[in-house]
């Protein structure tokens, strides 16, 4: 197999225009490829959402390689330089929607898999990839689904590689080892609607809101840990009045977030937000929405072996990190001890105009071939 596969492979994933939730048959493709190499196919679709779980072998250690082909919109196609959905090269970078989260990631390590079982074919374990098309959506149909599935026939990774692109300033730099939760509130703010001329005869929730908020803001949730930075507060939306320069607005709705550590629990900060709000004696409707709870894979063997993997081929010291937004990681590492993400350089990540570098696209491919070897060709006899 050649520099070329892995490339030639991308370019066929991001030619197909797979916005969330279509899959537009990149898995299709990837099980077809993948069978000449010993890989079975199930696939598992829930309601208008694709998946599929590829596995060769039938015993332990379980490694997964996780990916999800569909991708965010292109937005205006006016701001492509190339279509997004016809990959370009332009000065050393291959353009396209998906080529950096997460397509190329995902050609890197189908490519992998088939060079290493190629060169392996009596490997211990097991190799499997489990691939969805719902990660950038609402991620209710995808991953979690199908660990719920491998969950009930106790068929359980010993290792998970998420593909996505965690790099920052050079291919290897950052390898995540785990992720903040994510749990958001609306809060809406009950007062009573006026003139601003008889402000005796309104109740400005605006007013009512800003001591609440002000203190809010200035608390300090947890100190975070040797892994996680502290848990955040940000608003992201406030919205009240009509509109009109003379009415005191009745409502106020507030848009929140937090960012938490395993130092916090969703309970702990719903508590903390409804006793500062009752303390102020506000009339409130507040609704939660928890995206995901934080996990965390301390340093152990797939960490150590991919960082090893990286060091030897590219000579880049990795860094662990938690940082960042949410993944499936989250689901996975609900039944799989050893969880990492990484993948490319993320910089362009959902903007327009996305690209990965093309001379990154062997390397990444030989990292994830040389952890499969670190973990899959253990010498038995020392076992």
């Amino acid at each position: 197999m050649s520099d070329c596969s892995v490339r030639a492979l991308a370019e066929a994933l991001i030619s197909r225009p797979s916005v969330t939730p279509d899959d537009a048959g990149c898995q299709q493709l990837l099980a077809e490829r993948l069978a000449t190499s010993g890989f079975r196919a199930e696939h598992l679709p829930f309601d208008d959402v694709d998946n599929l779980w590829l596995r060769r072998g039938d015993s332990g250690p379980l490694l997964v390689f996780a990916g999800h082909t569909d991708v965010v919109p292109t937005g205006p196609l006016e701001k492509w330089h190339s279509d997004p959905f016809s990959p370009t090269e332009r000065a050393g970078l291959l353009y396209g929607r998906g080529a950096a989260d997460m397509k190329s990631s995902i050609a890197a390590f189908t490519i992998a898999a088939e060079e290493f079982v190629q060169a392996h074919p009596d490997h211990r374990g097991s190799i499997a990839m489990l691939i969805t098309s719902d990660e950038e959506g609402p991620s209710v149909n995808g991953t979690v689904k199908v660990c719920e599935v491998l969950r009930a026939r106790n068929e359980i990774p010993d290792y998970c590689i998420v593909g996505e692109p965690t790099s920052v300033n050079e291919l290897g730099d950052t390898v995540k080892n785990g992720r903040r939760g994510s749990l958001s509130g609306r809060l809406v703010i009950k007062g009573k609607q006026g003139h601003v001329a008889y402000p005796h005869l309104a109740r400005n929730a605006v007013h009512l809101l800003a001591p609440a908020l002000a203190e809010l803001t200035a608390i300090q949730w947890d100190n975070g840990n040797q892994y996680f930075p502290a848990t955040t507060f940000q608003i992201s939306n406030l919205n009240a009045g009509t509109g009109a320069s003379n009415v005191v607005p009745g409502e106020a709705v507030v848009d929140f977030n937090f960012r938490f550590s395993t130092e916090s629990t969703p309970e702990l900060l719903k508590g903390k937000v409804t006793a500062v709000l009752d303390a102020h004696k506000l009339e409130y409707d507040l609704a939660w929405t928890l995206s995901g709870e934080p996990f965390l894979t301390p340093r152990g063997e797939l960490s150590q072996a991919i960082s090893a993997a990286i060091r030897e081929e590219t000579g880049v010291e990795t860094e662990l990190s938690t940082t960042g937004g949410t993944s499936d990681g989250r689901f996975i590492a609900k039944m799989c001890r050893q969880v990492v993400e990484f993948g490319p350089i993320n910089a362009s990540i959902h903007q327009t105009n996305e690209h990965i570098r093309v001379d990154t696209l062997r390397p990444l491919k030989e990292i994830y071939r040389r952890t499969l070897e670190k973990l899959l060709l253990i010498d038995r006899d020392t076992e």
